[in-house]
């Protein structure tokens, strides 16, 4: 008997054991699969930002070209103004799209988390399963009282 006992405990212990990697092999998985999603999420916004900077630096050359010709027509220094801050705008976005603005943005993020932590943490601190339940006990509560005051209200019972 005490062979049974000790085999049934040994299968158990396997079986646990089996169970963890299991789980930290699924929890690498999902850490993975949600690092890949926020690659792709980038890169997308990376494409993005390169496919605005083509429109803006065309309605930027086109803009340029109108302005210096209205210059040289009339003379006055004020059709020029515009292109000042379209400079500034179409150099932010070919840094965002092409240079280093990406690693600077990355860099500042960084010291937000490592120096001021407090700015990016969540409100009431990180959900808890205990928190989470009685969110959801609550919400039903709520959708029961509603649904009783319903009844009441129409006449049912």
């Amino acid at each position: 008997m005490g062979n049974v006992n000790k085999s049934m405990m040994e299968v158990t212990r396997k079986n646990q054991e089996f169970m963890l990697e299991t789980q930290r092999v699924q929890l690498e998985r999902q850490i993975h699969m949600q690092n890949e999603m926020r690659e792709k999420m980038m890169s997308m916004q990376i494409a993005r930002s390169r496919e605005l900077l083509y429109w803006f630096g065309t309605f930027y050359a086109v803009a340029a070209i109108g302005m210096v010709t209205g210059f040289r027509r009339t003379k006055k220094p004020g059709t020029l103004v515009p292109l000042l801050p379209l400079t500034f705008i179409l150099a932010y976005q070919a840094d965002l799209a092409y240079g280093s603005k990406l690693n600077r943005i990355k860099m500042e993020a960084e010291n937000i988390i490592i120096f001021e932590r407090d700015l990016v943490s969540i409100p009431m601190g990180v959900p808890t399963p205990a928190s989470i339940d009685e969110a959801r006990e609550r919400q039903e509560e709520t959708k029961r009282l509603n649904k009783a005051l319903h009844q009441h209200r129409s006449g049912y019972y």
